[in-house]
């Protein structure tokens, strides 16, 4: 149940959840999403965070009522971020596919990317992704499996699988945050805030578990 329900919930809907009211959310949500591949700092997650909570507020699950407002549709919602989560992971493949020498030398100057780029090789090889997976919840993650992914020229039917169960899993754990959080407390800025810490919780878990992950 909602801690605040009712007029408060649409006030802060107001506030919050308008924001991301609107088609042109699911450009904003899919344009960062993408771009965050090379700039990591983008604030993506957050973004589709925001969209779940005003998803949520629209249907009235938090609200208790319907809001009257143009919220995002929590499925299309999902599949931008998701679809342009694959197509960001797949740019970055190919530039780093053609990267040629500079790029390879720049990996072997970092024994992070290295190491990254052969525990990503055997993962592949043995017909497993889950790093794949659990470096799009990682910090800056994303960037350095699919960077990897294309220096070391591993297959495309090895790695857009992977890349789409990773994105879509990033996708709908984001959207679910916002919109359950605002569910179980309320279209408030302490529902976002919760929600937002939920995200970087899991990328630092991800991270932790990566680090510790032996190499191959």
């Amino acid at each position: 149940m909602a801690v605040n329900g009712g007029a408060t919930g649409v006030v802060v809907f107001e506030s919050v959840g308008s924001l991301a009211a609107g088609p042109w959310i699911y450009a904003a949500v899919a344009v960062s999403v993408l771009l965050d591949v090379f700039v990591p700092v983008l604030p993506s997650g957050v973004l589709v965070i925001t969209a779940g909570t005003a998803a949520a507020a629209g249907t009235g699950a938090a609200a208790g009522r319907v809001v009257p407002h143009d919220v995002p549709d929590l499925l299309a919602l999902i599949l931008s971020a998701a679809t342009a989560s694959v197509i960001g992971d797949l740019v970055a493949y190919r530039l780093a596919w053609r990267g040629g020498e500079r790029l390879d030398r720049a990996i072997a100057r970092s024994r992070r990317l290295t190491t990254a780029q052969e525990r990503l090789g055997d993962a592949l090889a043995r017909g497993g992704g889950a790093l794949v997976v659990l470096a799009r919840f990682a910090p800056a993650g994303r960037s350095v499996v699919s960077f990897c992914a294309g220096a070391a020229h591993r297959r495309a039917r090895d790695f857009v699988p992977w890349s789409a169960l990773a994105g879509l899993s990033w996708a709908a754990y984001s959207a679910a945050l916002g919109y359950y959080g605002a569910r179980w407390l309320g279209t408030t800025w302490l529902a976002t805030g919760v929600s937002v810490a939920a995200l970087f919780a899991a990328g630092a878990a991800a991270g932790y578990w990566m680090r510790r992950s032996p190499a191959s």
